[in-house]
């Protein structure tokens, strides 16, 4: 997946907003105010943050190689690699995984 591909599925999740907190090259996009993805628009490599369950954080590195979430609590985010390394439906699993993790947090 390109970075295009990974802001129109964010953004057709419900209620998903998309901001630049940080600088003008770091995308946020986040669900109920609380981030549950961000990127670099600037990357030689292109990547992903996303939230995980904390349960599957191991489990999910040693079988994808993601990475622990860079910049971010390795025990709750990984970093996925956009490098075709995984399918698309899959990847979108974990976007998936974000938003509903963030998402059953509302009030």
């Amino acid at each position: 997946m390109d970075i295009e591909q990974i802001c129109e599925f964010c953004l057709s999740l419900p209620e998903t907003t998309e901001c630049f907190p940080f600088d003008e090259t770091t995308l946020v996009f986040k669900v109920a105010g609380k981030m549950f993805l961000y990127t670099s628009l600037e990357a030689e490599q292109h990547w992903a943050n996303v939230k995980c369950d904390p349960d599957l954080v191991g489990m999910i590195i040693q079988t994808y190689g993601f990475l622990p979430g860079y910049h971010m609590n390795k025990r709750h985010w990984i970093t996925i690699l956009l490098d075709e390394s995984v399918s698309e439906a899959k990847t979108l699993d974990f976007l998936d995984m974000s938003y509903d993790l963030i998402d059953g947090k509302k009030d």
